[in-house]
């Protein structure tokens, strides 16, 4: 029997139409969805005055880990700029670091936040905590180059949407359990939290198409996990597990009122208070899975972007402000 679902935002409805949806993933699709062009950068940035510099750092076992900075050019490199640490989304099995990257970008025009973005690697063939591993690497690097890169190693924040949501908590609760490094906040997107995937909202998005459906979920999670049964998934690959969750940085977290994630995301909020700590949380009436991503023009989606804008502009003061 169909789950009854929260109606969609009027306006996000009709641009839905005409955007072609699936109800599974598949290998096959996986294949061609990454043989598909990769965001434009040179058109965001065509307008921009913008330092960019690849680099590559070390993961764990070696391999090449690619990053992306961005930095405001000709500022005034004497007064340290705060950090975005940039987590793109994807399913962990899609993606690259410039996905969905005129998100943070908005924070660079916004704030001159340096923003770096990781290429972690992806599922199935990175598995466990081989992608939060990945990212963990590029936190430290940033870490150990705030002086280098003009960043204010006191205002890092680490965020990411969808599946990078879900590293950013992980790479949180690394950073918390290691003691290194300081995070002043953590943003999570639409995060991915819970590979158990047995929440109401999960089962209120089965068995049809949409942008981000339960049976994608436990496709793209059974690629991360590989063969690891549920008692050895670590909290840090799917955050949700976490029983402590104390000690994190000031959360913001933000979701869909009709979709997959709705639920495990309502509740990382929920046990972040619990245990004392502070979050913000936005559940946008009428939002799918990554509408403001996909439709930054809808009133809705527009509204989400500068609630965001405005909890960093709370969070992060200028330097040496009080």
């Amino acid at each position: 029997m169909t789950t009854a679902r929260p109606a969609l935002d009027p306006e996000l409805r009709e641009l839905l139409a005409d955007m072609p949806l699936m109800s599974q993933l598949s290998p096959e699709v996986l294949r061609q969805l990454r043989r598909l062009p990769s965001t434009p950068i040179e058109s965001l940035l065509a307008h921009r005055r913008v330092d960019r510099r690849e680099i590559t750092v070390s993961a764990m076992d070696g391999a090449p880990i690619p990053l992306s900075v961005f930095r405001p050019a000709n500022t005034d490199r004497t007064t340290a700029a705060p950090c975005v640490y940039w987590l793109h989304g994807g399913g962990m099995v899609m993606g690259d670091r410039l996905s969905q990257i005129d998100i943070p970008l908005e924070w660079l025009d916004e704030f001159g936040a340096v923003v770096v973005s990781v290429d972690y690697r992806l599922a199935p063939e990175a598995t466990g905590t081989a992608l939060v591993d990945d990212c963990y690497q590029g936190l430290l690097w940033i870490a150990e180059h705030c002086e280098e890169l003009g960043i204010d190693p006191a205002r890092i924040v680490v965020a990411g949407a969808s599946a990078g949501g879900g590293l950013a908590a992980g790479v949180t609760l690394l950073a918390r359990d290691l003691g290194t490094p300081a995070i002043a906040a953590q943003m999570l997107i639409c995060p991915m939290l819970d590979h158990r995937n047995t929440s109401a909202s999960s089962r209120q998005y089965s068995g049809g198409p949409g942008v981000w459906t339960r049976e994608m979920n436990e496709f793209a999670w059974r690629a991360v996990l590989g063969d690891l049964t549920d008692d050895e998934v670590s909290e840090y690959v799917s955050p949700a597990l976490a029983e402590d969750l104390a000690g994190l940085p000031t959360t913001y977290i933000d979701t869909g009122s009709a979709e997959v994630f709705r639920d495990e995301d309502t509740d990382y909020a929920t046990r972040i208070w619990a245990a004392g700590g502070q979050a913000e949380l936005h559940v946008w009436a009428g939002g799918f899975h990554g509408f403001d991503a996909l439709y930054p023009q809808a009133t809705i989606s527009a509204t989400a972007r500068r609630t965001r804008t405005d909890w960093l502009a709370r969070l992060l003061p200028s330097n040496g402000a009080a």
